[in-house]
């Protein structure tokens, strides 16, 4: 059930900067190298479904951000490859990405590439494939390390989609361990560690008739006290469609979950730049607060058929947070309570 008090950011900066080359930019993850800040993502348009991958710099965390030619890929082409996933490794001094293949079709899997620079990365070899029914396809991959071990969160689309309406990705969330300790695997999977039915009070029913979308843009980190942060994005079942993104916020005690939920985290509102359908968010924990990068829809036009995605950073205190999951939690105790003295 959603928490009697929402979660609401410290501070919100938005949008981080006006592309020139994109009419919507999307799927941002947040990688620093020691110097500067760096963002890459999804770069094209929601009408063609083309992508490239973005990529943009900062000197501070907060910006200013310059927007850069898109990065290259060696070995990997699609018009579908986005939303990587990149990380600075200090030890071996590159920068390591995992990307999608394809998030609107099954059969597809998550590449690796490495890169010197940060800009031009070269395929290695294909980090984790489609594999069962659960994970017919792969997208949306996350890199996280803690407690020094490396590991990856993705979305899963079932192979079998259950209700007669034309095709829309149904994907859980799925976890896996890199064995050896390296960004390049080889990885296990772990678990499927999310499902539609464990969000249900903030996530559209599969049996529903205006069905949109599945759980998508996973990320994992380890909050300050050890609780770990789950941040991704559903759809509510309200308003029109096209305009139900939302990103979440999910706490467990370990990687495998339990996971409690405290709903959607951004309104969308605060800011007139804003229409409120926001989703896809990466985050990184930066002198004790919970930086949030995410895309929102702007405001440019009414039409949310042509309404371009733009960036947006949303800062959170760990304390209101875990706040937040406590009001959560004492809510659905006091619910189980009642509805067992009912029965």
């Amino acid at each position: 059930m959603p928490p009697t008090t929402p979660l609401l950011p410290l501070k919100k900066i938005g949008p981080l900067f006006e592309s020139t080359r994109y009419h919507d930019v999307k799927d941002p993850c947040i990688c620093f190298d020691g110097t500067t800040w760096h963002i890459y993502g999804s770069g094209g348009s929601v009408k063609t479904e083309q992508w490239s991958i973005l990529h943009a710099t900062a000197p501070s965390i907060e910006g200013p951000w310059t927007e850069h030619d898109s990065a290259v890929l060696r070995g990997v082409e699609g018009p579908h490859v986005a939303a990587p996933s990149v990380v600075y490794d200090p030890e071996d001094k590159l920068f390591h990405m995992a990307v999608q293949k394809d998030f609107m079709a099954v059969g597809e899997g998550i590449e690796y590439l490495v890169s010197a620079d940060g800009h031009i990365f070269t395929k290695m070899r294909t980090l984790i494939e489609p594999r069962g029914s659960g994970e017919a396809g792969l997208y949306d991959p996350h890199f996280a390390q803690l407690n020094g071990r490396k590991y990856l969160v993705y979305a899963g689309i079932p192979a079998i989609i259950t209700y007669d309406r034309p095709f829309k990705p149904q994907p859980d969330i799925y976890l896996a361990r890199s064995v050896t300790d390296r960004w390049s695997g080889f990885w296990k999977r772990i678990a499927k560690i999310l499902t539609h039915e464990e969000i249900a009070w903030h996530h559209n029913r599969r049996e529903h008739p205006d069905y949109e979308w599945g759980i998508e843009g996973p990320q994992v980190l380890e909050l300050p006290n050890g609780k770990i942060l789950l941040n991704a994005t559903c759809f509510i079942e309200e308003g029109r469609f096209g305009t139900r993104q939302r990103v979440f916020f999910a706490v467990a005690d370990s990687l495998t979950g339990p996971y409690n939920s405290i709903g959607p985290v951004l309104s969308g509102r605060e800011h007139a730049w804003e229409s409120g359908e926001n989703g896809h968010a990466s985050a990184i924990i930066c002198d004790g607060r919970v930086h949030l990068f995410y895309q929102a829809r702007s405001q440019e036009n009414p039409d949310p058929t042509d309404n371009p995605w733009r960036y947006g950073l949303a800062i959170f205190s760990v304390e209101d947070i875990m706040r937040s999951l406590h009001r959560e939690e004492r809510a659905t105790e006091a619910a189980n309570e009642d509805s067992e003295t009912i029965s």
